[in-house]
């Protein structure tokens, strides 16, 4: 619960828009219970798909924000994945893990109408948070101890909040009201989005595609159980408004041998991708996440993924900060730490454009023999990932200031036996806050006062032995690190390792020197 501040609000925070971004800022602020209102634009939830994938971090961040049953439902492994070029010879090739680092499959194929049902579901059972639908913000004033927002809406007014999170997109209000220094690389491209529910099952082999072919650059990819996406570049010289059309879209997807006896063309719309990040975050007690704060191409799937990572590092810095356990500085680290993340995922996203996007003959028959003599003589090296460790923010660092050791990497997540309880790490031990994963029983670890200041940071305290550590995960981790202990954040980031009790000891000194003096006796 929030703590007090003497300055009454009508929420502790104000999140503005509730696409996936927001809806999982505010299932995991509110199952802290805090008080979250939500303005949505929207009257209903959007009908039709954006996004079609997420990674293996993004569905343990689904997870812990409530739905990770539902996910069974609206979701599958999304299998292989397959780049040819035009002549429909193998560029390339990986078979995706269905249990990967974060315990998860690596990338996940999904429905986003359903997912977003789910987290509405969610939503809906918190009582702590209240959604206006059909409300738009137009404008906010921070006043040093609040933010007040101007809202149009039925129940409109002025509404305020400790603070105001901005997930409503790249044009919105609350991201005009932070970036004032945008990066834009300046990499863009039109593609036709094709969203297709197949009439009968079908198996597709490879289950995902990715046509290199400077004639027509396209992919066909899973969208989740039942329903697939097919895309389509322009190509210069073409009309955009002839290029969007549903005939064009129809004779397009013959390419793959798709016809209206076969499926039904739920969704076509031509997007312009681009390649564009904040350079400010954070403006006072006014904050920006997912699109409002970054923008890249789709060829990473990393767009949602991205701002699912916004909202899980900022709700638990947030859930500190008002419930009075760390300063408000902490809230800094925020811009820090994603910021650098979002910079290597749009630069992964704008490098595998270029190589996709392709359509000088000359230039990818170049890339054709150079990939085809890669992958011929074995030499492919594993593909590129967005799992990127973090360099600045909340991390125990050495004497040179840079992260020690592993720090900064995201952990992994294996199934374990506790207190006859066998599951995902996550799951069996439950509930938000730093985790401690120790080899060693945590009382001999850790003196009173420093497992006390633990308790108070809501930290879960998992000792492992091999008959624990049921998927061999976390014991090969900490052997690796020299550790006995690794110390966890909420976000599922190694804050940092100690190899013995005095370790320990300056390991926990360090997370309360970076969260401020007041976690010392909150």
């Amino acid at each position: 619960m929030s703590a007090p501040t003497g300055v009454p609000t009508d929420a502790d925070v104000l999140i503005v828009g509730y696409g996936p971004v927001g809806q999982v800022a505010a299932a995991l602020l509110a199952a802290r219970g805090h008080r979250v209102t939500v303005v949505e634009r929207r009257p209903k939830p959007y009908p039709m798909p954006r996004a079609v994938s997420f990674d293996g971090e993004s569905a343990r961040i689904l997870a812990a924000a409530g739905i990770g049953d539902a996910l069974r439902t609206v979701a599958e492994p999304s299998r292989d994945y397959v780049w040819t070029n035009g002549d429909g010879a193998t560029l390339f090739e990986v078979d995706v893990a269905d249990r990967g680092w974060s315990g998860w499959p690596d990338s996940v194929s999904m429905y986003q109408p359903g997912v977003e049902a789910a987290l509405a579901e969610r939503g809906a059972r918190l009582p702590s948070l209240r959604v206006l639908r059909g409300h738009r913000v137009t404008g906010l004033a921070d006043t040093g101890d609040r933010v007040e927002a101007a809202v149009e809406g039925p129940d409109g007014g002025v509404l305020s909040a400790r603070y105001v999170i901005g997930c409503d997109g790249a044009n919105g209000t609350v991201r005009d009201a932070v970036d004032e220094d945008a990066t834009d690389l300046a990499f863009f491209n039109d593609w036709l989005t094709c969203d297709v529910r197949l009439h009968e099952p079908r198996r597709f082999v490879p289950n995902n595609l990715q046509v290199c072919d400077p004639a027509r650059p396209r992919t066909a990819v899973s969208a989740g159980p039942g329903h697939r996406r097919w895309e389509f570049m322009r190509l210069p010289g073409e009309s955009p408004e002839e290029f969007g059309t549903t005939e064009n879209a129809w004779r397009l997807l013959a390419l793959f041998g798709i016809d209206e006896s076969a499926a039904t063309l739920e969704r076509h719309a031509v997007y312009t991708f681009q390649a564009r990040h904040a350079g400010r975050w954070r403006a006072g007690r006014i904050l920006i996440a997912g699109d409002a704060a970054h923008l890249m191409p789709p060829f990473a799937g990393q767009g949602m993924c991205s701002g699912f990572r916004d909202a899980a590092n900022l709700a638990w810095k947030l859930d500190l900060v008002l419930t009075g356990r760390a300063g408000d500085a902490l809230l800094d680290t925020y811009t820090a730490e994603r910021r650098e993340h979002v910079r290597h995922a749009i630069t992964m996203s704008v490098d595998l454009g270029r190589v996709i996007c392709q359509t000088d003959p000359a230039a990818a028959r170049d890339r054709d023999a150079v990939m085809i003599g890669i992958r011929e003589r074995g030499l492919a090296a594993p593909p590129p990932t967005a799992v990127h460790p973090l360099a600045g923010g909340l991390l125990a660092r050495d004497a040179a200031g840079r992260p020690r050791g592993p720090a900064g990497g995201l952990t992994p997540q294996g199934r374990v036996r506790i207190g006859g309880r066998e599951g995902l790490l996550d799951e069996v031990t439950g509930g938000p806050g730093f985790t401690l994963l120790t080899t060693e029983p945590p009382d001999e670890l850790l003196d009173p006062l420093h497992a006390a200041a633990l308790v108070r940071l809501g930290t879960r305290f998992v000792r492992l032995d091999a008959a624990a550590d049921l998927d061999g995960v976390h014991l090969p981790y900490l052997a690796a690190a020299g550790a006995v202990a690794a110390l966890v954040r909420p976000d599922f980031y190694l804050f940092g390792t100690a190899a013995d009790r005095a370790g320990a000891a300056a390991l926990v000194e360090e997370l309360l020197d970076g969260l401020g003096s007041v976690s010392r006796s909150s």
